[in-house]
């Protein structure tokens, strides 16, 4: 069967530009699909295409007239939920293969999806659901219900069953098909490095629950280990790609695994520079475990500390405070470890919190401060709590660049005091 998997185009909208002529400074990072290269690792002896719409200009067209597909699966995440659905369209016109979604925003919010032309709802971590149902499509069978794929039921509420994900000691899955990518790799870049950057999973999922964060939907709340012998062999198979971003939400969300993996990849004479996920509070109590990274070639760090203010670190359920984030700080300044720190702007901002933040980032050792805005994105806990303070609901302006709620300062001055210190962060930057 052929199959062709589709990651949507650079996509969302920005209301700084359409309504005051401000420049947002979105950054388009140009990363390899990993969730796709996953996907079809487990699609056998298929005929499988990636198209990565992100690093290619060419259209859908182009791609489904040349591949033919018998079943096309695209990703989503909320931001181009919209685009997606317009791509499904098109490929409806263009030909009659099954169509599926999944992704993050199928994850949390299935039932946005739940209308013609998509055939099936992939919902949670799906490496393993949608090749059971490429097989049985494959079979010509009428698909028989699988756990964590729903079928589209337009006018009716979606029905599934979800997926029970099995624990990190599970048989180690088939190596990520990095070969489907290799007439993009040279898009695939950190530009503030000049560095071509590889992606390597090392867990799904995550161990906290942040009221902002849409990770939860992936695996039902579960934090799942990769295998210590997948994630070697998937260094391995990049051998070329000489700087590698660990994707996990935490990459130390389990310190025994991470020190694992650490003296694996240590034995195995593995060569590289390594970008991490970790939490500040991790960072305190583990600094000899970061060490030991260090030492075989962990550069930099990204820590979300959200905010600076305990208030409002409690709100968002993070389990931190602006004392934790500063001794983390103190630690990585120490271990020479460069730290990209994420921040929240809260649409509720007035000019002294704004004043407050500038002074926070300008005064402490962060080498590529990062700032998004305060987004409630369906299916979170943020959502539920915030849903009727929402002011726009086009989730072409999910793009964590947006003030989807209303701004406590009139909205063009949020946005400028948004844009100057975004501008204020990027002459700060040190990487």
């Amino acid at each position: 069967m052929n199959i062709l998997l589709v990651n949507p185009p650079n996509c969302g909208r920005s209301i700084p530009e359409e309504r005051y002529g401000i420049d947002s400074l979105k950054q388009i990072f140009r990363g390899e699909p990993l969730a796709l290269e996953v996907v079809a690792a487990g699609l056998g002896d298929h005929a499988v295409t990636i198209v990565d719409l992100k690093a290619d200009n060419a259209d859908l067209e182009q791609s489904i007239l040349q591949t033919r597909p018998d079943l096309i699966g695209f990703t989503a995440m909320t931001c181009e939920a919209n685009t997606v659905k317009k791509l499904a369209r098109q490929a409806r016109n263009l030909c009659q293969a099954t169509l599926v979604v999944g992704g993050i925003h199928a994850s949390n919010v299935p039932q946005h999806f739940n209308e013609h032309p998509f055939d099936f709802i992939v919902i949670g971590l799906g490496k393993d659901s949608f090749s059971q149902l490429a097989a049985q499509l494959d079979q010509g069978q009428t698909p028989i219900p699988i756990p964590g794929i729903a079928r589209v039921t337009p006018g009716q509420p979606l029905d599934w069953t979800p997926r029970q994900f099995a624990p990190c000691d599970q048989p180690i899955d088939a190596a990520p098909r990095y070969d489907l990518v290799e007439r993009y790799r040279k898009d695939y870049f950190l530009a503030k490095l000049n560095v071509d950057l590889g992606f390597v999973v090392t867990a799904f999922g995550c161990p906290y629950n942040c009221s902002f964060c849409c990770i939860a939907g992936q695996c039902g709340g579960q934090y799942l280990s990769q295998p210590i012998e997948a994630v070697v062999r998937d260094l391995q198979r990049l051998s070329e790609i000489p700087f590698i971003r660990l994707v996990d939400a935490n990459t130390f969300g389990s310190p025994v695994h991470a020190e694992k993996l650490c003296q694996a990849i240590r034995q195995a004479g593995i060569k590289k520079n390594y970008l991490i996920d970790v939490r500040a509070d991790t960072v305190v109590r583990h600094p000899d475990l970061l060490q030991r990274w260090k030492e075989i070639g962990l550069r930099s760090v990204v820590i979300g500390f959200e905010e600076i203010n305990d208030q409002r670190l409690a709100t968002m359920n993070k389990q931190g405070t602006l004392a934790l984030n500063d001794e983390a700080l103190e630690r990585l300044a120490e271990l020479e470890i460069t730290v990209v720190g994420d921040f929240i702007v809260d649409p509720d901002y007035d000019h002294a919190d704004f004043d407050t933040l500038e002074r926070y980032i300008s005064s402490h050792k962060i080498d590529l401060p990062m700032l998004t805005i305060m987004t409630p994105l369906p299916g979170t806990p943020m959502y539920d709590r915030m849903k009727d303070q929402i002011t726009e609901s086009n989730l072409d302006y999910y793009t964590l660049t947006n003030a989807v709620t209303r701004t406590r300062l009139p909205e063009k001055e949020f946005y400028t005091r948004y844009a100057n210190l975004l501008r204020a962060c990027h002459a700060q930057a040190k990487l």
